[in-house]
């Protein structure tokens, strides 16, 4: 089957004995097959290394989402502390402030009784 298909491009030397080929149409067909598989070789190892490094890529921006996601989840949480924290404070404050009014009122209350 070969010989046959091979035989409408001319005399190839390689695969018939009977022919001499003055021709450099042996060569020629033996470059093209061998640039094509050459080629084609070259193209599997590219798109498997950009496949590969695609994956990769992939694998690293979701654990980049999933640091992310934690992290928002880490600040929404510290801005509940830091509001409670606040109202703490300001609690704290108010009943200071309230503890120095009831002692001025004890000492001027103790002042009119001397």
């Amino acid at each position: 089957m070969w010989l046959s298909i091979l035989a409408i491009w001319g005399c190839i030397p390689e695969f018939a004995k009977g022919c001499i080929d003055m021709t450099n149409s042996s060569s020629a067909y033996f470059g093209i097959a061998g640039g094509a598989a050459i080629g084609a070789v070259i193209s599997w190892w590219m798109y498997n290394r950009q496949n590969k490094t695609a994956r990769t890529h992939d694998d690293i921006l979701q654990r980049i989402e999933k640091l992310e996601e934690k992290n928002r989840m880490i600040l929404a949480h510290l801005k509940e502390f830091a509001k409670y924290h606040d109202n703490t404070l300001n609690k704290i404050f108010r009943l200071n402030e309230n503890i120095l009014a009831l002692d001025k009122k004890i000492e001027s209350i103790n002042e009119k009784r001397d």
